[in-house]
């Protein structure tokens, strides 16, 4: 199962559009997961209509219409993979430890909010990523987005994109 991560679009905010490689990757992935920070509906009508499965929360600048739309947590099973989708996970301090408290039996939270990329492991064995934002990269080098592969309930294959 192929994953795209996406998180802070901020579109048409930030950016008019998604950049081309994203849009690629989501063509070839199983899976899209969007961490909040939408802001404009349009988006998501469009990686509905395009993605062959979407997994989203809505973000702190997302208002009612996404509010609507979509949960402040998402919970799936991916292929085995137990996963929760969150925008604001809070300080970087400490994170591991309150993340692995605050969603026993998740193998895999991805968020968002802060617009830098994040991958650990808590020493219970929840994997953390944050892809970043494709399209506004605050104090980073680069905009990015993640991908990577779920096999039997077994994350592999995390790729940070820099864009």
């Amino acid at each position: 199962m192929r994953l795209v991560l996406i998180s802070d679009t901020h579109l048409p905010v930030r950016a008019k559009r998604l950049p081309d490689a994203v849009w690629e990757a989501i063509d070839d992935a199983d899976v899209v997961i969007h961490a909040g920070d939408w802001v404009n509906v349009a988006l998501l009508d469009e990686l509905e209509a395009r993605a062959t499965r979407l997994i989203g929360c809505w973000g702190n600048n997302d208002g009612p219409e996404l509010r609507a739309r979509l949960p402040e947590v998402a919970r799936v099973d991916l292929d085995g993979l137990a996963v929760a989708v969150v925008h604001e996970t809070g300080a970087s301090k400490g994170r591991e430890e309150r993340c692995q408290r605050e969603y026993p039996g998740v193998g895999l939270l991805v968020f968002g909010h802060s617009h830098i990329p994040w991958d650990t492991t808590t020493p219970g064995g929840l994997r953390l990523l944050n892809p970043g934002s494709p399209t506004d990269r605050r104090r980073q080098p680069h905009c990015t987005f993640q991908t990577a592969t779920i096999t039997a309930g077994r994350l592999k294959d995390v790729a940070l994109h820099n864009l």
